[in-house]
């Protein structure tokens, strides 16, 4: 896999600015942005290993936190999911229109508390987001947005992860989108048992390559 830019972005949020790391491969056809858990960061193991499997597909990646330093000392801001949505917003926007690249499409990829700042936004921005996949998501913390979710939806869990699995079942009758739960048997909340994390990378894939191009109109300049 050819890389043809790897840099470190800061991106402007209100009166601050968030950082993340962004990786574009040769011939990239869409960029993922992740959006980690409470208590993780932008350098999580298993947020990069899904990354690096979605940059042999083609796809751009920027893992971002979405809280500055000073921000992440206060536990009770990695739970303030208005205030993550609004900078995940500032994101895409941010590669959508002001971005050398301009990223014709972009999805979003959360993890745990991740998965809901995702869901709300993809709520607020309809079809100009391709694709979201959710890990171990908590779309409890998003309920009054998921009927407006527009774009293709995978929710992955553990089989072992009881009580995120079953919130997760609860989400998909609240989701009117294209979507699907893929549960990994076995598999606890982080994942962390053999092949586990291969498979959420695996699917993942997957369902961003299926939807990349599909009928919803991209975000951005249009070739």
């Amino acid at each position: 896999m050819e890389i043809l830019n790897q840099s470190t972005i800061n991106i402007r949020s209100g009166n601050v600015y968030i950082t993340g790391e962004l990786v574009v491969p040769a011939n990239q056809q869409g960029l993922v942005v992740f959006s980690h858990g409470s208590g993780s960061s932008r350098f999580s193991q298993r947020n990069r290993y899904v990354a690096e499997a979605l940059q042999q597909k083609g796809f751009a990646t920027f893992l971002v936190d979405l809280l500055t330093v000073e921000e992440d000392y206060l536990p009770q801001n990695r739970f303030d999911i208005s205030l993550l949505t609004v900078r995940l917003l500032d994101v895409v926007r941010y590669f959508s229109t002001t971005h050398e690249t301009s990223f014709e499409r972009i999805g979003l990829f959360g993890a745990s508390t991740g998965a809901a700042s995702a869901l709300r936004a993809a709520a607020i921005l309809g079809k100009h987001v391709f694709a979201v996949v959710g890990r171990g998501g908590r779309p409890d913390l998003a309920w009054d947005s998921l009927e407006m979710v527009e774009c293709p939806t995978m929710m992955i869990v553990g089989g072992a992860d009881t009580p995120i699995l079953e919130l997760n079942k609860r989400a998909m009758l609240l989701l009117r989108c294209e979507k699907e739960l893929h549960v990994v048997p076995g598999a606890t909340h982080l994942f962390e048992e053999p092949g586990a994390l291969e498979e959420v990378a695996q699917v993942s894939s997957i369902w961003f390559s299926e939807h990349v191009y599909s009928q919803h109109p991209a975000y951005g300049v249009s070739r």
